[in-house]
């Protein structure tokens, strides 16, 4: 079932390219048809499943590409097989009249079985397999549109992941040395004999390791491909920036931290300390360049990096807590970012309007549109009763609780981009609504394909934010290894 639920997606996607479709909605169908399949495989799979290890191949040694469901698995794997259906959904109406059509959807849904891969993980090496295939398979997504921007942007993309890749490589194979096994355990794998007179050499490997893994979660200074990326059509970067490339890296850090190396060894070194550091500038950092920038995209694309640190800074403080704050924001922003990205793109759709500044009364036009990506805005500000103000409040009482002086300093760093991060999302919506424009009174919201996903993100963040007690119980549970 485990390698059914890889592959179908990637077969699918194959099959778009080859399967001689009459109609276009004959391959909507289809598409949409194996995304849902998929996913309700996914969601039996994690709820019938046996904690057994799935091998696929063996290497040598204790180097084997295997599959297995655990607590971490069912977060990220459940996260990412509630949005693809809705993502796919909402492509099929922005890629209307786009050329390469196939092509686009060839790799986007072979991206939702290699991302799949990554959750499902048993251990470091797999996790790395498809961590580097994910970077061959998103590649063609950002340079799509195959202008000049788009050439340059997925070149960027591709150098920084490779970049990173071989800082995790390194991180992987010392990991082979000096680990008892290269598969996931709550709490690390370390040889403590083995690393007996080299701790600052293990060490100095984690923060490459971090770093490496880091450059798909837009950690400082390793950001800049994101932004870039953003010349891809928005179904891409909504992926991008919420769901598989960034989520990935920051799921990889936990799966590093916690199991991999171990909290016990990397808590109160100077590791944690200077990645802290690195974590809290790139929050900061990440709004603040937000505020500054006037393409809708790109300052989301800002905002993305500073969240992308919220999920760090909770994995560095390494408690139970830390990891319960950190699964939060995970989950949480996924929605919230995902959400904005897909307003952005209808906004984009419908008006062909990208800069701030000519988004004046527009809400009049798009009331559905503007009204959903306030939810969103206020969420990401975190607004209380929304499911932002719910993660970053974990990831606060986290910091107390560890004692961490850096982690206190990391409390005021939310609350700074709290404030900036009101005033880049609030900045649109006032302008939508309140500062009068140009246009007639014709609606511009688009169709049931864009409005269902973003009406149920929407709802969701709504629904998270009075009602997570349950999901939180949950991360608490992972967090202590019961699942």
């Amino acid at each position: 079932m485990i390698l059914a639920v890889i592959l179908l997606p990637i077969i699918a996607g194959i099959g778009v390219s080859v399967i001689p479709f009459r109609k276009r909605r004959n391959m909507e169908f289809f598409l949409e048809a194996m995304v849902l399949l998929n996913s309700g495989l996914v969601w039996y799979l994690l709820f019938h499943h046996q904690d057994a290890i799935f091998t696929l191949a063996h290497f040598t040694g204790n180097l084997t590409i295997s599959f297995r469901v655990d607590g971490m698995s069912m977060v990220f794997a459940g996260l990412v097989s509630l949005l693809w259906p809705l993502a796919t959904l909402y492509a099929f109406e922005y890629m209307t009249g786009e050329e390469h059509e196939r092509i686009f959807f060839l790799f986007y849904t072979m991206t939702y079985g290699v991302t799949l891969g990554i959750a499902l993980a048993a251990n470091l090496m797999t996790m790395y397999f498809f961590y580097e295939l994910l970077t061959l398979v998103t590649v063609p997504l950002v340079m799509h549109t195959l202008t000049r921007e788009a050439i340059l942007a997925s070149r960027k993309y591709l150098y920084y992941s490779l970049g990173g890749a071989a800082f995790a490589f390194i991180g992987l194979i010392f990991m082979i040395v000096y680990g008892d096994t290269l598969d996931f355990v709550l709490g690390g794998t370390l040889n403590m004999n083995k690393v007996a007179g080299h701790e600052n050499t293990l060490l100095l490997i984690y923060v490459m390791a971090f770093m490496g893994f880091g450059v798909k979660a837009a950690v400082c200074p390793f950001n800049s491909w994101l932004p870039k990326a953003g010349v891809a059509p928005t179904p891409v970067t909504a992926l991008l920036h919420a769901v598989a490339v960034v989520k990935s890296g920051a799921f990889a850090i936990l799966r590093l931290t916690y199991y991999s190396y171990g909290t016990e060894f990397l808590r109160g070194t100077w590791a944690q300390s200077l990645l802290l550091c690195v974590v809290m500038f790139t929050i900061v950092y990440g709004c603040s360049r937000a505020v500054k920038e006037t393409h809708i995209k790109r300052r989301l694309a800002y905002s993305t990096i500073s969240n992308l640190s919220y999920i760090l800074f909770g994995a560095l403080i390494m408690t139970p807590l830390g990891m319960v704050g950190a699964l939060c924001h995970l989950v949480f922003h996924a929605v919230m970012k995902i959400c904005s990205f897909f307003c952005a793109g209808a906004i984009m759709h419908q008006t062909d309007k990208k800069y701030v500044q000519e988004l004046d009364g527009l809400a009049h036009r798009m009331p559905v549109t503007f009204g959903i990506f306030t939810i969103s805005a206020l969420a990401l500000m975190g607004f209380p009763g929304m499911a932002g103000f719910i993660s970053k409040w974990r990831l606060a009482l986290a910091a107390v609780e560890s004692g961490n002086g850096l982690a206190y300093a990391g409390i005021g760093c939310l609350l700074i981009s709290a404030l900036l991060t009101a005033i880049y999302m609030m900045s649109i919506v006032v302008r939508a609504y309140f500062v009068p424009g140009n246009e007639g009174d014709t609606s511009l919201d688009p169709n049931w394909k864009m409005l269902l996903p973003l009406s149920l993100f929407a709802v969701a963040i709504v629904v998270l934010g009075v009602y997570s007690k349950p999901l939180i119980a949950f991360f608490e549970q992972v967090a202590v290894g019961v699942f």
